[in-house]
Parts: structure tokens; C-alpha cells; sequence
């Protein structure tokens, strides 16, 4: 499980973001799943493009998500990822 969420992560590109459940989705898992595999990943994969569904960014790593999100030019609304325009939709 945790090789296929580090490959769901680094499909998502620059900007974009996946939820939690979205991953879940993809691989046949919940949330809490693909995060305790995110917690195994490290500082390998892009883990900031990986969000709550309701766009709020991870808070580990010192809070660092929202700053490297706004970075890499993910819409923002307010501290939350605007969802509907920053959903990478996998294909």
C-alpha cells in the first residue's frame, strides 16, 4: 500500500492536489490509510499536494504545506486549497 500511495502522490503535478480519499479512491483505500502510508514516505514525494477534502493543508512538517502550495501557485482560498480548481483528477 505504501508503494502505491508514493506513486499517487508523485503523479499529482506542481499546483495541483490530491485529497486524502481521493488516493483512497484510487488504490481501494480509506483516508486514514493513505495517511498513515504518507506518514512512512518521507521527504521523498511531494507531500503537501496531498490534503483534507475540504482543501485544509497538512499540518506536520512544521506547517510548511500551505507556503510550498502557494509556491508551486495552488489556488488558494483563504488557508484552504480551493478544491474545485486544484483537484488533480487522475486519469
Amino acid at each position: 500500500m505504501v508503494e502505491e500511495v508514493r506513486e499517487q502522490v508523485l503523479a499529482i503535478p506542481a499546483g495541483r492536489v490530491a485529497s486524502y480519499g481521493d488516493i483512497g479512491e484510487r488504490i481501494a483505500a480509506g483516508p486514514r490509510q493513505v495517511g498513515r502510508a504518507m506518514s512512512q514516505l518521507g521527504d521523498s514525494v511531494p507531500w503537501w499536494r496531498v490534503v483534507h477534502a475540504d482543501g485544509t493543508p497538512a499540518s506536520c512538517h512544521g506547517g510548511k504545506a500551505p507556503e510550498l502550495l502557494r509556491a508551486e501557485g495552488a489556488p488558494m482560498r483563504g488557508a484552504r486549497v480551493d478544491m474545485r480548481r486544484a483537484r488533480h483528477l487522475a486519469t
